[in-house]
């Protein structure tokens, strides 16, 4: 059972609990057994607070998330609204380390998600992780989209664009290469926000 703060709610326990279990264990399923027994509440009052494990995942990871990457810059108006979304992809980007880091970190991906015969519990656990990812990109577009620094149109067909290009570069972080990762990166992600503060894409 995880050490609880005096007089938390069940609710506070169970995601304390999750986040601990997500922390050991990145490729964690976080069955509903399982958190509600190292939270030490009940399957019922887990189910209470979060209905599927679905919400309980995606609660876990938005949660997660805030704590690593706490006062993103996107608010900042003194800085161009492309400075602003560019510096925080790069702050997911960072989430994947480089070299050695980078490479444990796919491995882990691989053996969680790729590597063991698909299961709806191992496809949940994933996809929880990609909507969050989802929904942050979504999130920082909103904003400039409130500033007028971003034209109408699909943020979460932008977003999407934004996760996929995140991804091919986390992989790049571990994968030897004959250029400088830094010059590729910030290339790459100058042309991704470009392309969508244009609505070129």
């Amino acid at each position: 059972m995880v050490e609880q703060e005096p007089g938390a709610s069940s609710r506070d326990r169970i995601l304390q609990a999750a986040m601990t279990m997500f922390g050991e264990d990145p490729g964690a399923r976080l069955s509903v057994r399982a958190v509600a027994a190292r939270a030490g509440v009940s399957t019922g009052s887990l189910r209470y607070h979060f209905p599927t494990q679905r919400a309980l995942q995606d609660t876990v990871l938005a949660g997660i998330y805030d704590v690593i990457t706490p006062g993103d810059r996107i608010h900042d108006r003194s800085a161009p609204a492309r400075d602003r979304l560019i510096d925080c992809l790069r702050q997911v980007l960072a989430l994947a380390g480089l070299g050695d880091q980078a490479r444990a970190a796919w491995g882990e991906v691989f053996t969680a998600y790729i590597q063991p015969e698909p299961t709806e519990e191992n496809r949940a656990a994933y996809l929880a992780i990609d909507r969050e990812a989802q929904r942050r990109v979504e999130y920082w577009l909103t904003v400039l989209g409130n500033e007028g620094a971003l034209p109408e149109g699909d943020n979460s067909r932008r977003a999407r664009f934004l996760v996929t290009v995140l991804n091919g570069l986390s992989i790049a972080r571990a994968l030897p290469s004959e250029e400088s990762i830094l010059t590729t990166e910030t290339e790459t992600l100058q042309t991704a926000v470009d392309c969508v503060l244009n609505s070129r894409c």
